[in-house]
């Protein structure tokens, strides 16, 4: 039972981490415990896409697809204070141009957003909502199936960014210390673990391997973050982390809305 708990405790962490949802106050807090509760990070994802599912749900019965997916999208960026997407805009702010590692991690800190940013930014929010509502061809089930599985397997996809690279910035100076540490490979196979639910819901919801082709989405995602991070930075920071985990989104409903 005190395992338990403790996961539980874990959980509450990262959902307080990741969004404005407030842990109770028996969770408490140790500040290793943020480095830890990565594991339960796509476990997080799935409640946030679920609060988007549940707005999706309640949207498409009384305005067109478009409409009911730009709410639910909204949602989800409510619900995250736009976590991810800042995120999103720095990293492509300091990552797009001409800038050296020093002069792309200094951007990074810059609280004003610039013309790269901004255009990855309303591609990104405008890609997830057209992509949603032509999920919603297919049925809201499936929509909302979609949804909650394109947040899992965004956290779970920075998760393992976390143990591929080193975090490139000043760990002393980092807005969450504990993050900066490396993250253990039996918490990102935990992260992964998370995964199976949504993916086995879509594989009962669709044809043609679109879980499977949601996964790969997701993993190359990893994979081509980990090569430009390594090459521009020589790792990860807060940013790249957000900006990976709205590129798997991304990719993921790309994935799942592909015409076969």
């Amino acid at each position: 039972m005190r395992a338990l708990a403790h996961e539980l405790r874990l959980f509450f962490v990262a959902l307080q981490f990741l969004s404005r949802i407030p842990a109770p106050r028996w969770t408490g807090f140790e500040p290793h415990w943020l480095n830890t509760c990565v594991r339960h990070f796509p476990l997080a994802g799935a409640l946030i896409g679920a609060a988007g599912a549940v707005v999706l749900w309640a949207a498409q019965a009384l305005w067109p697809p478009g409409v009911a997916a730009a709410l639910a999208v909204a949602a989800t960026a409510w619900l995250t204070a736009a976590f991810h997407e800042d995120g999103l805009a720095d990293t492509f702010d300091a990552l797009l141009g001409a800038a050296g590692r020093d002069q792309a991690l200094a951007i990074m800190k810059d609280s004003r957003i610039g013309s790269y940013g901004a255009t990855a930014l309303i591609l990104m929010l405008g890609l997830r909502t057209a992509l949603l509502a032509a999920l919603l061809g297919h049925g809201w089930r499936f929509a909302a199936a979609a949804l909650v599985a394109s947040h899992v397997l965004a956290r779970a996809a920075a998760v393992a960014l976390m143990v591929l690279l080193p975090y490139a910035g000043d760990a002393e100076h980092a807005k969450a210390k504990p993050l900066a540490r490396s993250v253990a490979r039996r918490d990102a196979v935990a992260a992964a673990g998370w995964c199976g639910v949504p993916l086995a819901l879509l594989g009962s919801l669709a044809t043609g391997g679109r879980a499977t082709a949601a996964a790969a989405a997701a993993v190359l995602v990893v994979l081509a973050m980990r090569r430009w991070l390594d090459r521009r930075l020589g790792g990860y920071t807060g940013d790249t982390l957000g900006a990976t985990e709205q590129l798997a989104e991304v990719a993921v409903l790309l994935a799942l809305a592909t015409t076969w």
